[in-house]
């Protein structure tokens, strides 16, 4: 098993990926500079969050034009697991690896706050080890998060079951007042199509291990790492 976290030029939680998915599972993942443009077959590639090239005309705008994008769409397409957290969503969107965009926040103010988030399916690598409806507490840092999509393909990313998470109150309940960023629907977090791409603009590196105040980040990479034929 092969595992990757990509490092932009203003990247700030590439490291804390690396470490949370060692800590988690064991695995120590290779960071990879965005200018690389052949990758071995990584089994997982994580876009971690930060500010690519300064976050310049939109979030991801830059990075999507990095090399190493045509290695991850290559990777993603063979079946390999791409996660996208944050920053990492926001250039899986700008690549059109997932649908929809990510923009400013509601009040137009940076948020970096404890959320919780209601599980919406545990039909994907990602989200098997939890449970459909369970609310997590998992951290949010950014100031362009909030999910836009046209009508067509909101009601695929429903239709399909492809919204993993949302924006929820401590009880369990979605409404407008939900998502801090105002995000559509409530949306944090979407699947591509085959289920293999995972982007979500909350940070669950930052609350995978115990010392950090929680472990509710925990279980996605351990059950990346399952889905990867490592021991959950």
């Amino acid at each position: 098993m092969k595992a990757a976290v990509i490092v932009f030029p203003g990247s700030n939680c590439d490291q804390d990926c690396a470490r949370s998915l060692k800590a988690t599972t064991g695995l120590k993942a290779d960071l990879v500079w965005h200018k690389e443009s052949s990758l071995p077959d990584y089994d997982l590639v994580i876009l971690p969050g930060g500010f690519a090239h300064g976050d310049y005309l939109r979030c991801g705008a830059i990075a999507r034009f990095s090399p190493v994008l045509a290695e991850v769409r290559r990777l993603a397409q063979r079946g390999s697991l791409i996660l996208g957290i944050c920053n990492g969503f926001q250039i899986l969107c700008e690549a059109q690896l997932l649908p929809g965009a990510l923009l400013r926040n509601r009040k137009l103010k940076y948020l970096c706050q404890d959320v919780f988030l209601r599980v919406e399916t545990e039909r994907s690598p990602f989200t098997s080890l939890y449970q459909k409806a369970q609310i997590l507490r998992i951290p949010i840092s950014h100031g362009e998060g909030g999910y836009s999509v046209n009508p067509k393909e909101l009601q695929k990313l429903k239709d399909q079951d492809r919204v993993a998470f949302r924006y929820a109150h401590a009880d369990g309940l979605v409404d407008d007042t939900s998502a801090p960023n105002g995000s559509l629907e409530a949306i944090a977090g979407v699947l591509n199509e085959k289920r293999n791409i995972l982007g979500l603009m909350p940070h669950p590196e930052r609350l995978a291990e115990p010392e950090l105040g929680g472990v509710d980040g925990r279980p996605l990479f351990e059950a990346v790492f399952a889905a990867m034929g490592g021991a959950a």
